[in-house]
């Protein structure tokens, strides 16, 4: 069986697949269902229709014959009166003749009675047609003409014959009519039941039935064939106007569709290619402003570079010769080389910027040991840390984590993350470390940042990752960062395909992740590391599931 079902599978899947995607097929299946539904009932109600017409008239002309037979049977009675004593001839005298025009007409005859003696007809009392089986006269019937002057009933049976030589039988079904005589030589009552197959009706029924089937057929295949050029009338301009708007999104601004005819899809043709030409243009001026907004970045950072070396220069002499100074200079020529600093470092990060936005980033992968990088991390902003009072804890996992990654990208993004979670740190509580952690798994690595600073308010989530994005504007950089820093750890992230994502509270803290795939250009598809701290999970359910979304993230300034 699961053999079996794993070779339907696949076809199964494909079956649903079209099934979902082509309204087409969903609309001739739901077509050619209700037409199905309307076909059967109307057949259904013609077939009653004529069934009972054709029994109507077949009991109409077999009361007309019986009637004709009894007052034929009444008649040689009356004539046959005085002068046969027989009650048994006389029985004869009157059946045999009947059932003779009965073998010629096709119908059965059996004569019960007398009325008063309990002989079973079915223990074989009276005369009866050759090969019939008394089982076919219905007791209901018989019970009927329990007694003298009872009038002629009808009424549906089944009749069988029996062969007398294989002792086989076989039914059909059939009308039968009894009536009763009265024999002038015993003055008893007897009764006559006639049997009339209804063969002739069976088979214009069933011909009736394969005709209405067979235009039920040809009908269904009709509408579906109808309705399937229909839907292709209307589904092969959306179906084109779909492969359009693909083509569109990858980048193919130039694409359009035919404009056929004056009809609403024509017009809707027409509309869309407008819509088309006007986002072309619009995209393009994007576009040409995007790049002339880089290229100036790019440009002012080069040109920049030149009169920075200059200051640079001019500042480093200032800030040597400071203890020659009066203490007012002396902390200007400081302020002075610390300004110069973080100038120099916002060119880098600009310059970097426009790396990305250009797209010209490249990634230089390679296999190294991801907790030999953070040890060099947290050993680089241990003089920060020491600082600030603020304790920095690595916790180590128990095997190598080995990835394939740009080592300098990845430690400027723990850089940035450590560097972050130390200036929001809550220094006057020493217990309260920076806790960073190293997990893997046979898919992805992870490493996570932890701080129990001052969190994050509800609705500063989407602003983390903003260039030059602060939580709060009136908050020193005590650290010196840019405001770039988070934005350039995250197309880090991006390009190697991994995520950076936030989690905080106001008042508990904050924890980045940071993940990545083992090997260089593979899928992400989870996390060896919860997003949520343990110490938090009891007290918050936001996660984070996919790349790029961050829920409740840290109010973290950028560097």
């Amino acid at each position: 069986m699961r053999d079996l079902w794993a070779r339907a599978a696949p076809a199964v899947r494909r079956g649903l697949t079209f099934w979902r995607r082509s309204i087409q097929a969903r609309v001739v299946a739901s077509t050619i269902v209700l037409s199905a539904v309307v076909v059967s009932a109307v057949g259904w109600i013609l077939l009653q229709q004529t069934r009972q017409g054709l029994l109507e008239h077949r009991v109409d002309v077999v009361s007309g014959e019986v009637d004709a037979e009894m007052v034929d049977a009444r008649d040689r009675l009356a004539a046959a009166s005085g002068t046969e004593v027989n009650a048994g001839r006389q029985q004869r005298d009157l059946v045999d003749p009947i059932i003779d025009r009965g073998a010629s007409r096709g119908y059965s005859v059996v004569l019960a009675g007398p009325e008063g003696e309990d002989v079973p007809l079915r223990d074989g009392g009276g005369e009866y047609t050759s090969g019939l089986d008394l089982v076919s006269v219905p007791e209901d019937l018989e019970a009927h003409f329990d007694g003298a002057g009872r009038t002629t009933a009808w009424t549906y049976t089944e009749i069988v014959h029996r062969d007398p030589d294989s002792a086989e039988t076989s039914s059909v079904p059939g009308i039968i009519v009894g009536s009763q005589v009265q024999m002038p030589s015993d003055g008893k009552t007897y009764t006559l039941y006639y049997l009339f197959p209804l063969t002739e009706e069976q088979e214009t029924l069933g011909l009736v039935t394969r005709a209405l089937l067979t235009a039920a057929g040809l009908l269904m295949a009709l509408v579906a064939g109808l309705t399937w050029l229909v839907t292709r009338q209307v589904v092969t301009p959306i179906r084109m106007a779909r492969r359009v708007a693909e083509r569109l999104a990858a980048g193919r601004l130039q694409e359009r569709l035919q404009v056929r005819g004056e009809d609403d899809i024509a017009r809707l043709a027409y509309s869309f290619n407008q819509m088309a030409t006007n986002l072309q243009r619009q995209i393009r001026q994007l576009e040409e402003l995007s790049w002339v907004q880089r290229r100036f970045v790019s440009d002012v950072s080069h040109e920049l570079r030149t009169p920075l070396t200059t200051v640079r220069m001019a500042s480093d002499v200032l800030h040597d010769a400071r203890a020659d100074f009066d203490p007012s200079t002396a902390r200007s020529a400081e302020l002075l080389q610390a300004e110069v600093d973080r100038f120099e470092n916002l060119l880098v990060d600009l310059l970097e910027i426009s790396r990305f936005d250009a797209g010209a980033a490249v990634l230089a992968p390679e296999d190294v040991n991801l907790d030999d990088v953070v040890q060099r991390v947290v050993s680089a902003v241990q003089p920060l840390a020491d600082q600030r009072g603020v304790r920095v804890v690595v916790a180590h996992p128990s095997a190598p984590v080995r990835a394939e990654i740009d080592v300098r990208r990845v430690e400027r993004i723990l850089r940035n993350l450590v560097t972050n979670a130390i200036d929001h740190a809550l220094a006057e509580d020493p217990t309260e470390a920076v806790i960073v952690r190293i997990a893997s798994d046979a898919e992805a690595v992870a490493i996570t940042v932890r701080d129990h600073g001052v969190g994050l308010a509800p609705g500063e989530a989407a602003m983390v990752f903003n260039r030059f994005w602060r939580s709060d504007p009136a908050r020193a950089r005590t650290s010196g960062g840019t405001g770039l820093g988070l934005a350039i750890a995250q197309e880090d992230a991006h390009l190697h395909g991994g995520w950076l994502q936030a989690w905080g509270r106001t008042g508990q803290g904050a924890q980045f992740r940071l993940t990545l795939p083992r090997h260089a250009g593979e899928t992400l598809r989870h996390s060896p590391l919860s997003l949520v701290p343990e110490d938090a999970a009891s007290t918050d359910a936001a996660v984070v599931p996919g790349p790029g979304v961050v829920v409740r993230t840290q109010e973290v300034e950028q560097r």
